[in-house]
């Protein structure tokens, strides 16, 4: 298993489609200055190219200030643009194939339910990501796992993990009772008027 830094405040970025593109960037860079210490690039549907020209640049932000990068779901885009990691879902490769094509690369894994969280642990991932513990749009049509799930991982995994899924700061609270000690989050910061704040 590969270790790298693992914070407490996991941005997944995801641009928008309309979005320039410098404006991402400055809403990522304020983020992380504002305190993000973990970091996705997440870019569903990319053609391999972009995602990588995309993913230099975050990758440069991130570096400059020590934070880990994770790209989701593709192991070639992760090493072509020299993130630390990549961030595999239920239905991407399996964590030993990614460690056969890239044994350098930190892996995180989504999961849903405990038993997808035991079968992870098993194989060992840098992190294991728990939710969407309310429901968000980007995830959409996967039902919220709740509090429930939350408080299981609590319980149950000796590993880092971090809940995700409709946290903001009005659902922060009720997600920290249920025994969460890391948070991943899209819209509650890259949403934001103020990213950083």
């Amino acid at each position: 298993m590969t270790t790298v830094p693992l914070g407490h405040l996991y941005l997944v970025a995801t641009p928008k489609l309309d979005q320039p593109e410098a404006e991402f960037l400055a809403r990522v860079e304020a983020a992380l200055d504002g305190g993000v210490d973990t970091l996705q690039l997440r870019c569903k549907d990319w053609e391999a190219l972009p995602y990588v020209r995309l993913g230099e640049k975050i990758s440069a932000l991130a570096r400059v200030r020590g934070v880990s990068l994770f790209i989701n779901d593709r192991v070639d885009v992760a090493l072509a643009c020299g993130a630390e990691g990549v961030h595999l879902g239920q239905g991407d490769l399996p964590l030993s194939w990614a460690r056969q094509l890239a044994p350098d690369l930190a892996v995180g894994r989504s999961t849903h339910a405990p038993e997808q969280a035991l079968e992870a642990v098993r194989e060992q991932p840098s992190y294991v990501a728990v939710g969407p513990v309310y429901a968000t749009p980007t995830k959409p049509g996967r039902p919220a796992v709740g509090l429930d799930y939350v408080r299981w991982a609590a319980h149950h995994l000796n590993t880092v993990w971090y809940a995700i899924g409709g946290i903001d700061a009005s659902t922060l609270p009720a997600v920290l009772e249920a025994g969460a000690r890391r948070v991943a989050v899209v819209r509650a910061v890259l949403d934001a008027s103020d990213p950083a704040a």
